[in-house]
């Protein structure tokens, strides 16, 4: 008879079982309804399906469909493989290959002849549909590795076989059945299909996928799907991707003529002058807070000797991000090779360096909107959000251990002012601790962490902690912003490096006399100009504040006898700082509001005989009905102190 096992659950109560019991049995021990709601389990740490034997002693903790981040995980797997078995029960010549969770939802890669069409997915759906109605059981058994071959080779599944032989030895094989359809999987999964929320998920699209993504294998068909806990959330998730649509900053920066990408430059950006306007409006604050926070600007070059790049260990572990540039220099026996920047850190200690620094010197902030520019393939760029060429809002400050708390509580204090003036309410705060691999002792890694987490509680309990996600050199914080419909945008960062100021040499003079290695903290806030922008005019649907908007004022005639008032106007607007225009065109002025509200532009003023001879404006603000009209003075009063950027009022 075999020894019982102690069963501990999360409330620390405990309880005896004989070996091999479930985690279903457990549930059913405690209560009915929970048996019926159970979904999964975690057993000591590891999430498991509810049939799987405990042998020990062991924690336990029963989840159902409450648990969010469980729940969304397994209705996502399991839908996963109703679609499999959906789309081999309609077309059965098909192959199956991979289907894991992604963010919202799951993929499924297949081998068909033929290319899945929008009514097959539709098919697919409905026979999803009727395998969740079936409420067929789950079960799941681990195979040897010669059983699972023969098993797929039978049934003319060679890519199941290729992964099969790919498992490391000592792994186990688990076969997963959802009734009577068969895949291989690690698990776990629901109890049954009806577990499924059959209102919850849609089919959204088909894609080419090559096998493991290698583009010498076969070119796959790619099915994506979403899947939510409920149809209320995916009708939220729906709604939210209309509303991205209608937002995507593509689009708009062609409505509102702010940019173009083309094929000569891959992933470098063609700013128009709209879209300057903004950037350097965007600039010309951020330089202003930087300023007013004591950082001292610097510029660095873009081209630099792989010599610095090698010296500060970029050249090892980064080069095939780099692009390289080699010269045959006058008289050289070889050529130099050189690489555009990706990062502007090394540059910033070779400006530290030049003279002796004292520990009087210290924090000493230096900020560089470096132009930096970075390999990224072309399947992943995406606009203003992922790039070739960028320009980032970096600094890096140098100081003394003992510092680096104070510094991240003023970075943090930046940051939020920053964030709140460009609309922005929330972010959050991941804090990522040593990795397995990496540099330093582990008492400079104790302190490091310490500085950071004390500095971050100082401003907030509100973070997250992120283990072993930290860089080699040191930890990390992360800022994440939700922008007007509720997706997060990791931009600002900030990071505690005690690696880089030994490769390249960085000192200061302490006050015992002895030379000492400065602590290099690098941080950005917006992370890069470009994708920030694309992210504000994304957040805004280019309807801009108007301190932020790239053209402030249009001053549209109504008709020709108002042309010269409207010249006065644009005057008197400009005089105030206002990026103010005319538009004198023989157009009907319902044409010219048409165009202007395309084009995004805050305030129109429509000027005709009335305004001429009463010294006044109609006013038409974008987005709202009707008119208002009001004395040019006072226009002019209440525009240029709402133009006024927030820093400066």
């Amino acid at each position: 008879m075999t020894s019982p096992i102690t069963i501990t659950l999360p409330d620390g109560a405990a309880r005896e079982y004989e070996a091999g019991v479930t985690g279903m049995d457990v549930a059913a021990d405690i209560s009915k309804s929970l048996a019926r709601n159970a979904i999964a389990c975690t057993v000591n740490g590891t999430f498991s399906d509810l049939s799987r034997p405990i042998e020990a002693d062991a924690t336990l903790a029963i989840h159902t469909m409450k648990d969010e981040a469980q729940a969304l995980e397994l209705i996502r797997h399991d839908a996963a493989h109703i679609m499999a078995r959906a789309v081999q029960e309609l077309w059965p010549d098909t192959k199956v290959t991979i289907g894991p969770v992604i963010e919202n939802g799951w993929y499924y890669d297949f081998d068909r002849d033929e290319p899945f069409s929008a009514e097959d997915l539709e098919a697919i759906e409905q026979r999803m549909c009727k395998i969740i109605d079936a409420r067929d059981p789950v079960r799941t058994e681990v195979w040897p590795r010669d059983r699972a071959i023969a098993y797929y080779e039978e049934r003319g599944e060679p890519f199941k076989v290729e992964l099969v032989n790919a498992i490391p030895e000592g792994q186990a094989i688990r076969m997963y059945w959802h009734g009577d359809w068969q895949d291989l999987c690690r698990g776990p999964h629901l109890v049954h299909t009806g577990q499924v929320p059959r209102d919850a998920f849609k089919l959204m699209s088909v894609a080419g996928a090559y096998w493991r993504g290698d583009s010498r294998n076969k070119m796959l068909q790619r099915i994506y799907g979403v899947a939510f806990r409920s149809k209320a959330d995916l009708t939220a998730y729906l709604t939210m991707l209309e509303e991205a649509a209608k937002r995507d900053h593509r689009r708009l920066g062609r409505e509102m003529d702010l940019f173009h990408l083309q094929e000569e430059a891959p992933g470098m950006v063609f700013w128009h002058p709209n879209g300057w306007s903004l950037y350097c409006t965007l600039e010309d604050y951020m330089r202003r807070r930087l300023t007013a926070a004591d950082y001292r600007e610097v510029r660095t070059p873009q081209v630099v000797d792989r010599k610095l790049w090698e010296a500060s260990g970029h050249w090892d572990k980064y080069r095939e991000n780099m692009f390289i540039t080699e010269i045959d220099e006058e008289h050289a026996n070889e050529k130099r090779v050189n690489a555009l920047k990706p990062m502007n850190c090394p540059c910033h200690v070779q400006i530290y360096n030049q003279g002796l620094k004292s520990y009087r010197d210290l924090p000493l902030r230096m900020a560089e909107f470096g132009a930096c520019h970075r390999y990224e393939s072309s399947g992943s760029m995406h606009g203003l959000m992922r790039v070739r060429g960028f320009t980032q809002d970096d600094a890096h400050i140098f100081c003394t251990e003992d510092q680096i708390e104070a510094e991240t509580a003023k970075f943090i204090t930046l940051l939020s002012a920053v964030y709140r003036d460009l609309g922005f309410a929330s972010f959050d705060i991941k804090f990522s601790t040593r990795p397995e691999v990496r540099a330093g002792s582990d008492a400079i890694w104790d302190k490091a962490e310490a500085a950071l987490e004390g500095a971050v509680r100082k401003v907030t309990n509100d973070y997250v902690v992120d283990p072993g996600e930290g860089a080699f050199y040191g930890p990390k914080l992360d800022f994440k912003l939700t922008d007007a419909i509720g997706r997060e945008w990791q931009c600002g960062t900030f990071q505690a490096d005690f690696v880089l100021p030994e490769r390249l040499e960085a000192e200061y003079v302490g006050e015992d006399g002895a030379k000492h290695r400065p602590v290099m903290l690098h941080r950005a806030i917006l992370g890069s100009f470009e994708r920030f922008i694309g992210i504000l005019i994304e957040n805004y649907a280019g309807r801009f504040p108007l301190w932020l908007a790239p053209r402030q004022v249009v001053v549209a005639s109504i008709v020709s006898d108002a042309d010269d008032y409207v010249d006065e106007v644009v005057a008197a607007l400009r005089a105030r700082g206002l990026r103010a225009e005319a538009d004198k065109r023989n157009e009907k002025i319902n044409y010219k509001v048409r165009e202007h509200s395309v084009g995004k532009v805050p305030v129109l003023l429509a000027l005709g005989r009335q305004e001429v001879e009463a010294r006044s404006v109609s006013v038409r603000r974008l987005g709202e009905n009707g008119q208002k009209v009001m004395g040019l003075d006072e226009l002019l009063a209440g525009l240029a102190e709402e133009a006024t950027p927030p820093d400066l009022r």
